[in-house]
């Protein structure tokens, strides 16, 4: 992780947090967060349960609140269940960004209790909290150890239409930076992104993010460089083909002499590799620039587990054959926005049980799989052409400024309604759709980290 300690909230909880502690008669209201963690480099919390305190159960003023005890036995019993962090969030109406004394006296009463109460294993850190929310969403937080030393969240993230960071130092909530800027370039530096796959559109991503100031990229490929890669994978060449150098490795070797201040971590992975799968979720952002829907897949339901806000990107060039020959029916591109808690890319139709099995077949049983389409049964069968570099960098274009506008607002509609964008180069057009056009089937992944079976999928738990 590229910062000590991060807390995550969906987008859709933070709304409906704000919308409850702030009522509107300027007093102080409470709510529990129960935050599945990751800890590796640093410390990640997942609000993955809230626990919304009742007004008329509390008192509350302007600056002070008594809640009853039995939601804190009720947060107590589902962290145990799912090994959780607890975090005690309020609001300040008065617009105090910060921790007043009567928070830290609490603290050290409630949040002492909590560790106390909880397991018997003393080998891991419960990392049980508190935080305060001001008028406006910005949110502050802190963690306790179990001497009861308190460790400030570096950074609370709220992923919705906009993508919101809140940066821990910061005495009052900022506004957020112009998109393009100084300030933009500065703040991307303590992000750390993923891309994964690095090959015709995702070697593009992972150099735009890199230009652009990323404090750390994570690029994750498990594919090797060929000679018919060279037309359309930046900073590729004859002697990388010739090497077989891993395309992952390729772009590291280009990063440290274009920007030697990021970070970048290789990967030489398949995204399905519990491995590589743990790499990607220490990232705040991730990209998904693959071919395969298997491994679209594991993006989407990575993006859910972990809370990350997921930009994903296609790009097709299908041909027919006429009488007169081959040619270009039409040259498209796909650009998705998942925010976490949204609408997935299995609910919009980038990808089906039917084509997954399409994949599997073909990569695991050729014959079955020509018989099955021989019989009609494999749809999306029909071969493509490879897209070349320049349709490659328009799509690549797009997914970045996709999140260029979502974390710099600049759109003068707003966002809301771009989360399914495709246009066509050949038609010259081009369509969107909000989150809210497509169907919701909840997986109950939101937030579940690393919960096992791993992303909800028992076939990876017996992956390396």
């Amino acid at each position: 992780m590229i910062r000590p300690r991060t807390l995550v909230v969906p987008g859709a909880v933070h709304r409906r947090l704000e919308q409850h502690l702030f009522p509107g008669d300027g007093k102080e209201a409470a709510a529990v967060l129960l935050c599945s963690r990751l800890e590796n480099d640093g410390l990640k919390l997942l609000v993955c349960d809230v626990l919304f305190v009742a007004h008329e159960q509390c008192v509350r003023s302007a600056v002070s609140l008594t809640w009853p005890g039995d939601y804190l036995d009720r947060a107590l019993a589902a962290a145990e269940t799912e090994d959780l962090s607890i975090l005690l969030l309020h609001s300040h109406p008065t617009g105090f960004y910060g921790f007043s004394q009567v928070d830290y006296r609490s603290d050290q009463e409630v949040v002492r209790s909590l560790i106390a109460g909880g397991s018997v294993d003393r080998l891991r850190e419960p990392w049980h909290g508190s935080a305060v929310m001001v008028p406006g969403g910005a949110i502050k937080a802190r963690v306790y150890d179990r001497a009861m030393h308190s460790h400030a969240i570096d950074l609370v993230a709220a992923y919705g239409d906009n993508l919101n960071f809140y940066w821990g130092e910061d005495h009052d909530p900022r506004p957020r930076p112009m998109a393009f800027g100084e300030a933009m370039k500065q703040e991307l530096h303590r992000l750390s992104i993923a891309v994964v796959g690095v090959s015709g559109t995702g070697s593009i991503v992972a150099e735009q993010v890199l230009r652009m100031g990323a404090g750390e990229v994570i690029v994750v490929d498990f594919d090797h460089i060929e000679d018919k890669n060279l037309n359309r994978i930046l900073n590729s060449t004859q002697a990388d083909a010739a090497a077989k150098a891993l395309k992952v490795d390729v772009f590291k070797a280009a990063a440290a002499r274009i920007s030697p201040q990021t970070r970048v971590r290789a990967v030489p992975l398949d995204v399905s590799k519990r491995e590589a799968i743990m790499a990607a979720a220490q990232a705040d952002i991730i990209f998904s620039c693959v071919d395969g829907l298997e491994a679209r897949h594991i993006c989407d339901r990575l993006a859910s587990a972990m809370l990350q806000p997921l930009f994903d990107v296609g790009v097709t060039i299908p041909v027919r054959t006429p009488s007169r020959g081959m040619v270009i029916a039409n040259i498209s591109g796909r650009v998705d926005y998942v925010q976490p808690g949204g609408t997935t890319l299995a609910d919009r139709g980038v990808y089906t049980p039917e084509l997954l099995e399409a994949e599997y077949l073909r990569r695991t049983d050729p014959i079955m799989y020509a018989a099955r389409v021989q019989e009609g049964y494999m749809p999306g069968a029909g071969q493509e052409a490879p897209a070349v570099i320049c349709v490659n960098m328009h799509a690549a274009s797009a997914v970045v400024l996709e999140f260029v506008a979502r974390a710099y607002p600049y759109r003068l509609d707003g966002n809301a309604v771009f989360a399914h964008n495709e246009f066509d180069l050949a038609a010259e057009e081009r369509s969107c759709a909000t989150d809210g056009a497509f169907p919701a089937n909840p997986t109950g992944l939101l937030g579940a980290g690393l919960r096992s079976p791993l992303l909800g999928l028992p076939g990876l738990e017996d992956c390396p």
